[in-house]
């Protein structure tokens, strides 16, 4: 069984992809391989997947992103939806708001007072376009009524060295991505988008806690195979993750992570799916966003 990531090798969702891995090998009686292809947005793995043999041995492992490849890119490869069979989505992570140390707010109130004062001063990072990152923030600016500057990067790396540098105002993105720097100082952390604490960082508050309560928003993983797969196959694959997943619940593999493991059906998660795209689509077409 080969499990293809379309992102780096490191990575939050190829950590996430190797966790699920080991224990599917241990379930499955099979030799469970993750194979990296990063570039174009995802694209690049998820087409390996999407022109694989629809057998249910070459599946993708990928996050949110993927379902958004029609709406930020102007050539998308394939259709996200209808080219691909939901097998299962496994977790979500909480995303943390951080912003550069020397600037003042230490509250979500306090920033957005801040940052209705002096909109310029504003700048937003943005890690890749249609992810749960851009889309947080674009749900931030709507519910704040806030004007940023969005600058794009090539991954949340960058955006978060300049955020610690103090040339970028603030970042919105995976937690598990931004505490590192977060604890130890070098950017300042003001809520997550959970409805509770983490307690990976219990001193951080919510969103909710913060004033804030329709800014619950959560990165997510999932695992699909090429269209055409058999229906039987698809819900042994889907039995079997979810075993899996249910397995590392206990031992805390996915806590480590950071990581709040999920176990549904192909139906509930082809739903949440559906559900997801149509936010994701409504919050780009208020902003303006014009796909590349």
């Amino acid at each position: 069984l080969k499990l293809v990531v379309p992102f780096a090798a490191g990575g939050g969702v190829d950590n996430a992809a190797r966790v699920l891995a080991q224990q599917l090998q241990t379930q499955l009686g099979v030799p469970v391989i993750v194979d990296n292809r990063s570039g174009a947005n995802g694209t690049v793995g998820g087409k390996a997947v999407q022109t694989a043999q629809a057998d249910g041995h070459t599946l993708l492992f990928s996050a949110a992103t993927h379902v958004m490849a029609r709406q930020v890119m102007a050539n998308a490869p394939y259709d996200p939806v209808a080219d691909f069979m939901p097998v299962a989505r496994v977790g979500e992570a909480p995303l943390m708001l951080v912003t550069a140390p020397q600037l003042e707010p230490k509250t979500l109130a306090e920033l957005v007072a801040a940052a209705r004062q002096q909109p310029e001063r504003w700048t937003a990072g943005i890690p890749a376009a249609g992810a749960p990152s851009h889309l947080a923030t674009l749900l931030l600016a709507k519910q704040g009524k806030l004007t940023f500057s969005y600058i794009p990067y090539r991954g949340t790396q960058p955006a978060l060295i300049d955020v610690a540098g103090g040339h970028t105002a603030l970042l919105l993105d995976s937690m598990i991505s931004v505490l590192p720097l977060a604890k130890a100082g070098r950017v300042k952390p003001i809520f997550i988008t959970a409805n509770k604490r983490s307690p990976l960082a219990p001193e951080v508050p919510t969103a909710r806690e913060s004033g804030f309560p329709g800014m619950a928003y959560s990165s997510w993983y999932g695992v699909w195979a090429p269209k055409g797969t058999p229906p039987e196959r698809i819900k042994r694959l889907n039995t079997a993750i979810n075993a899996a997943v249910a397995e590392q619940t206990k031992t805390g593999a996915w806590a480590q992570l950071g990581i709040e493991p999920v176990t549904e059906s192909v139906e509930q998660f082809s739903q949440f799916i559906a559900g997801d795209v149509a936010q994701g689509t409504e919050l780009l077409r208020n902003a303006g966003f014009k796909p590349e």
